[in-house]
């Protein structure tokens, strides 16, 4: 029997905290989006699982909150410039990429004995489409590739079709398709959309020039044009979520990707008004139907075959027509698959209007789930291999000033990380950054001040004698590593060195919470080092190179880097590259200067490696591992075991080059003013 449903308002916002949690964590050890796991939970913990949880007025309210926010955020994320530059192509692949699939959609449905109504809506959803795997190609440094392009300006005619269709069919339910029916609709859809376009980028003009205080307010602010708008839209005859797409697309300029707000409206709506949506949609999913009904595996067979049908047909006649690469094709395809945000609102329509059955809800989500696995698997695959076909650009040298931080704070350390600064920071005109940052919020906090503020005393001592100039910053943060951004951020930093004790506070970290996040919320060049011996006693420099290495951003500054260091040392190289061409390594690193002298061995493998040129180790040789940040080009899971190998059976010294990373670009083309960054950390950062 069934436990009765939780009524207690506490314990059931306490439940879905605790999906809201899990559901990630599980879904990412699966490989899974995410977005996924908490349809999962909905089907699971809903009416038609273990009935833990009734799709009660609350659920259904914070769900409608969350659908609008899914579609807002669309509306703020096009890249309305990119859209402009490549609009024939955009135009051209969005219709395409709608119309296949609506097409095969309707007539399917119809075929199956849907309504008209019904199955033009179906079909509709099949047209539109989630760019939920673009931040992978992104990440992949492609996101200025003509088929990502090509794929994120079709998305503005793919999701504005659907919409547009949902609007009609929703309006048509209230009456027949009569002319004043298509007189009121066009004439109420020209007025609102004329409104909107007028009077919110005048109020948002007037608001963040004059009113705009503080990030509380600017918050309140979007969400006020959000909501108003949407219910104008009812007002107008149309769906809110065309009002909150609306809403988006007139605020789009008005809010920049990388800006605090963007952040705090994303942060909002991932954190709980989304989830909720999703778990709502996942309660509408019935089980029991799917295991009793044969009719509704015809139609999740029908909706998932027609979705892939469609959309590839979509990718492979737009890269014909623009002579795109098989993987170009493969990588449209993958981009324009995942069926989210526009495919769920206009699901929990139809089957509020009375157009979709349970069957029909329970086939949508089947295939909301294969193809939000189908698109990031396919992008990820295609967009590294663009992404090592892609011609590696000539060396330029950096026009920014080499700016180099130290944290300071483990005094036994010090010393050998600063010499290290010192000969990164080579011949640069800027001082040597020093940095305390002290964790606050503590009741000790006033006293680590003073202990950071001592230790930097010391550097200040030590640099002298090296005739160093010192730039000392004091930081006080309940998060050390948001301390370290922060004054990264706010000194201009160029490459960073981090010092490593070895230790790990859990086996899935790299390094250790404090390292593990700076790598992932910094962009610049991060050196994580173990200085077991005096540098200054190094004969050989030992270099392994993983796969695709030189194809990344950073692959050149790196290279500088260690010959600098050779050059300082007066030490040989030693390179080791892993199943790669050895014949472009050659060439960038005699072209790269100051000369040293050089060797470059080709391994078939890691273990090639491991059992045979490791044990032959000197006590003066320093390791340095060009690694890479996960998920970009050239990363490869031996990458985050080697620094515990290294650490425990490795080396007395090593360092881990993790290189400057494209940096973030605004979605409509604007790039953001910080300059690429370095920062040397101590050990006294470890964990």
């Amino acid at each position: 029997m069934l436990p009765q449903p939780v009524t207690n308002p506490v314990l059931i916002f306490a439940i879905a905290m605790v999906v809201f949690l899990v559901a990630p964590l599980i879904m990412a050890r699966l490989r899974i989006p995410g977005i996924i796991g908490f349809i999962f939970a909905g089907v699971i913990i809903g009416p038609n699982g273990l009935g833990l949880l009734e799709r009660d007025p609350t659920i259904v309210l914070l769900g409608t909150v969350g659908l609008l926010y899914i579609i807002f955020i669309a509306g703020l994320e096009i890249d309305l410039d990119g859209f402009k530059k490549y609009r024939n192509r955009s135009l051209t692949f969005g219709t395409m990429s709608f119309t296949i699939p609506f097409v095969f959609g309707t007539i399917g449905a119809y075929i199956l004995g849907y309504s008209i109504a019904g199955a033009i809506l179906l079909g509709s959803l099949l047209g539109s489409h989630t760019l939920l795997a673009y931040p992978i190609a992104s990440r992949l440094g492609i996101a200025k590739n003509k088929a990502v392009t090509t794929s994120v300006g079709g998305t503005i005619m793919t999701d504005t079709l659907a919409l547009l269709v949902l609007a009609v069919v929703a309006g048509s339910t209230q009456g027949e398709l009569t002319p004043n029916f298509w007189f009121v609709l066009i004439v109420s859809l020209i007025v609102y959309v004329a409104g909107v376009f007028i009077i919110v980028p005048i109020a948002a003009k007037f608001f963040f020039r004059t009113l705009s205080s503080e990030g509380t307010l600017e918050f309140i602010f979007v969400m006020t044009v959000l909501f108003v708008t949407a219910y104008f839209a009812t007002v107008a005859g149309l769906e809110p979520i065309i009002g909150a797409f609306l809403a988006g697309l007139a605020l789009n300029r008005f809010i920049f990707e990388q800006s605090p707000l963007m952040n705090r409206i994303k942060f909002t709506g991932n954190a709980i008004f989304i989830p909720f949506f999703l778990l709502s949609v996942g309660m509408l999913m019935d089980l029991r139907i799917l295991l009793s009904d044969p009719s509704a595996w015809t139609k999740a067979f029908l909706v998932v075959f027609l979705v892939i049908i469609g959309k590839f047909l979509a990718a492979w006649a737009a890269g014909k027509i623009y002579q795109y690469s098989k993987e170009e094709i493969r990588l449209i395809f993958g981009l324009t698959i995942p069926q989210a945000a526009a495919t769920l609102a206009a699901t929990l329509v139809g089957f509020d209007l009375g157009l979709f059955d349970q069957a029909t809800v329970n086939a949508i989500i089947v295939m909301i789930l294969i193809t939000c696995m189908i698109g990031p698997y396919k992008v990820e695959k295609f967009s590294r291999i663009i992404a090592m076909k892609e011609e590696q650009k000539p060396y330029e040298p950096s026009s920014a000033p080499e700016r180099v931080m130290v944290p300071i704070a483990n005094p036994h350390t010090m010393e050998s990380l600063m010499d290290l600064s010192f000969i990164i920071r080579g011949q640069s005109p800027e001082p040597l950054y020093t940095l305390s940052v002290a964790q606050g919020g503590r009741e000790d906090s006033s006293s680590r001040i003073v202990e950071a503020e001592k230790l930097l005393g010391h550097a200040v001592t030590y640099a002298a004698g090296a005739e160093v100039p010192i730039q000392m910053l004091t930081r006080v943060d309940t998060n050390i590593t948001s301390g370290m951004v922060r004054a990264m951020e706010e000194s201009r930093i160029t490459t960073a060195v981090i010092g490593w004790n070895g230790k790990l506070s859990t086996p899935q970290k790299i390094f250790g919470g404090v390292l593990d996040q700076l790598l992932e919320r910094t962009t610049q060049m991060v050196l994580v080092s173990i200085l077991g011996h005096p540098l200054n006693t190094t004969k050989r420099i030992v270099i392994l190179i993983p796969s695709g290495f030189d194809h990344k951003s950073g692959y050149y500054q790196s290279v500088q880097v260690a010959k600098k260091m050779a050059n300082q040392l007066g030490a040989t190289i030693a390179c080791f590259v892993i199943k790669d061409n050895i014949k472009s390594y050659e060439k960038s690193f005699n072209e790269v200067k100051p000369d040293v002298k050089v060797s470059v061995t080709s391994l078939e493998s890691w273990n090639e490696w491991h059992n045979t040129y490791k044990p032959l180790l000197r006590a003066d040789d320093v390791v340095v591992v060009f690694s890479a940040r996960r998920g970009t080009v050239a990363w490869h899971p031996q990458l985050e075991r080697l620094p515990r190998v290294l650490a425990h059976s490795g080396p007395e010294s090593f360092i881990i080059v993790y290189p400057r990373e494209i940096e973030n670009v605004d979605t409509r083309g604007t790039r953001g003013t910080a300059l690429p960054k370095t920062f040397l950390s101590n050990s006294s950062y470890e964990e």
